[in-house]
């Protein structure tokens, strides 16, 4: 009878590569700025809004869209 030992039981290990990270869509991105930004547009209209479109452009940008 022959001896194996535990380690040699265990199922290899995963080779293959991490899956790769499917890139953030523009709809998706910044759900804090979008919402807070909406809301106000829905609200008050886009003309008084402009503090809040211009911080979800920052965050769009820092996130590397081209807005």
């Amino acid at each position: 009878m022959s001896t194996v030992s535990a380690a040699s039981l265990e199922a290899p290990a995963v080779t293959e590569a991490p899956e790769q990270k499917k890139p953030l869509k523009a709809c998706c991105a910044c759900p804090e700025t979008k919402q807070v930004r909406d809301a106000c547009i829905i609200e008050k209209g886009a003309e008084s809004c402009t503090e809040l479109i211009e911080a979800h452009k920052d965050c769009m940008r820092a996130l590397g869209f081209k807005i």
